[in-house]
């Protein structure tokens, strides 16, 4: 699939799901093997774990993770030791997580691993510099969890966004639910000038003049606004947030005036937890939302198949997806056979 060349393009890639179950080791698995076939250098790493033959859930069975001979790779020690593969080990972490310290290893002869990683997206970043020391051309994270923040462009440079049956049997509702965040993704980027000013912030709200100039407001969150805050936007229109945004601000500013002129600017769009109803009410009443960087999406797939036994219509619902958000859209199981 030519997304596959695409990703050559990245340094670090996320993979991420709406939902659990929705194809991301399935997904994985399809992009190894290509990786290995075109002779790229490859790390793989996650957050939770992941690449477990039975569903912690569902208790279905589940496809383990393969890796390749010279793929990097990082796991909990519990689960080095349970590895079905021959490897070697580069370096051991002295931080402990629940199942132990963080092992760095190299395949030596291709087989099957559960892969347990880091616990916070800061640890995954050191991760993922660690890779390009080694001189790993590609590091690829796979969240064992439908955490959107390891798309953040803060953690990694690119994306593959999973979607399927899991989300809803439905297929109308499992395109609103895509296109929703799709959507989010894809929010425009402030002009680089202010960019480079609003990147420094660290925490709080701050408010943007028409000159491009920042001031602190002195809210150091969006949870600490009170209705009370009647000279919020004395110093100008543009506001950024640089933590977490919720529907209770999209609320307070959509109540305003002025809404028609106010300009929400966040970190990226992982720092949305918004409901689409909230949102879109948001925006057509005026108010526009920008990010300070995109999330560069390479592809979005489809898992047809939910772990409750239902089978959507893979093709159908691909080319339906497809249209929705003006994309190819991949089943990779399909596909691959």
């Amino acid at each position: 699939m030519p997304f596959v060349e695409n990703i050559r393009n990245y340094r670090s890639l996320s993979i991420v799901g709406l939902e659990k179950n929705t194809g991301k080791t399935v997904c994985l698995n399809y992009l190894l093997g290509r990786l290995s076939r075109l002779g790229v250098s490859t790390a793989v790493t996650s957050i939770g774990v992941d690449g477990e033959q039975v569903d912690s859930v569902y208790a279905t069975a589940k496809p383990e993770v393969t890796l390749y001979e010279g793929m990097q790779f990082i796991t909990s020690k519990k689960h080095y030791f349970q590895r079905q593969l021959v490897s070697k080990i580069l370096a051991v972490d002295e931080r402990r997580t629940a199942l132990g310290q963080l092992v760095t290893s190299e395949v030596v002869c291709a087989g099957k691993v559960l892969l347990s990683g880091a616990a916070t997206t800061g640890v995954l970043r050191q991760q993922i510099e660690q890779f390009r020391r080694n001189n790993v051309q590609l590091t690829v994270v796979d969240g064992a969890l439908s955490r959107l923040s390891l798309a953040s462009p803060t953690v990694t440079e690119a994306m593959i966004l999973a979607t399927g049956a899991a989300v809803s049997p439905n297929v109308q509702q499992l395109i609103s639910r895509t296109k929703f965040v799709f959507r989010l993704i894809n929010l425009p980027e402030v002009d680089e000038g202010l960019r480079e000013t609003l990147s420094r912030i660290e925490s709080g709200l701050w408010i943007v003049d028409a000159d491009g100039q920042a001031h602190d407001l002195g809210i150091a969150s969006v949870f600490l606004l009170g209705q009370d805050n009647k000279d919020l936007f004395a110093q100008g229109n543009t506001l950024f947030v640089s933590g977490a945004v919720s529907d209770r601000l999209l609320k307070f500013l959509t109540s305003r005036p002025n809404i028609k002129d106010i300009k929400l600017i966040v970190r990226d769009f992982t720092k949305l937890f918004v409901t689409p109803e909230v949102y879109n009410n948001y925006v057509r009443s005026g108010g526009t939302l920008e990010v300070l960087q995109r999330s560069n999406l390479v592809a979005v797939c489809l898992n047809p198949t939910s772990p409750q036994g239902y089978t959507l219509n893979s093709e159908e619902t691909c080319q339906r997806l497809s249209e929705a958000l003006n994309c190819p859209v991949y089943d990779v199981l399909k596909n691959n056979m």
